[in-house]
């Protein structure tokens, strides 16, 4: 089916800047929507930031100004470029992306997720 793959996780300073990418794979015939999401321990998981296929973009009220999302549709990949990170932004990040693919003969189209990677912003 549809794999995404997200790097760019790790350890920072508050204030500090970090990029995570997440690119797709599969036979892939369209991606539409694609987002991040963050879970912290305890909480429930949020939308950050999402994108359409046009490159509309919408955030979550607490990281707008600070993370800007984008995506290269040539290399099925969206980034999330995290700037002025805060302690409260530790979490566990996830992409997500809906994907037309085909399979087989048919086309169909699914919700996928990445596996996650951590974000830890500390002093």
């Amino acid at each position: 089916q549809v794999q995404l793959v997200e790097s760019g996780g790790g350890l920072v300073q508050p204030g500090g800047s970090l990029r995570l990418s997440c690119a797709a794979s599969g036979r892939i015939s369209r991606i539409n929507d694609m987002g991040w999401y963050r879970q912290a321990p305890g909480k429930q998981r949020e939308l950050v930031a999402g994108i359409t296929s046009g490159g509309s973009t919408r955030y979550a009220d607490s990281v707008k100004g600070r993370f800007t999302i984008s995506r290269d549709n040539a290399k099925n990949t969206e980034y999330l470029q995290m700037n002025s990170l805060k302690p409260e932004d530790t979490a566990v990040y996830y992409c997500n992306a809906v994907v037309e693919f085909r399979e087989g003969l048919l086309r169909r189209s699914g919700n996928f997720w990445g596996q996650g990677t951590q974000v830890t912003v500390s002093s």
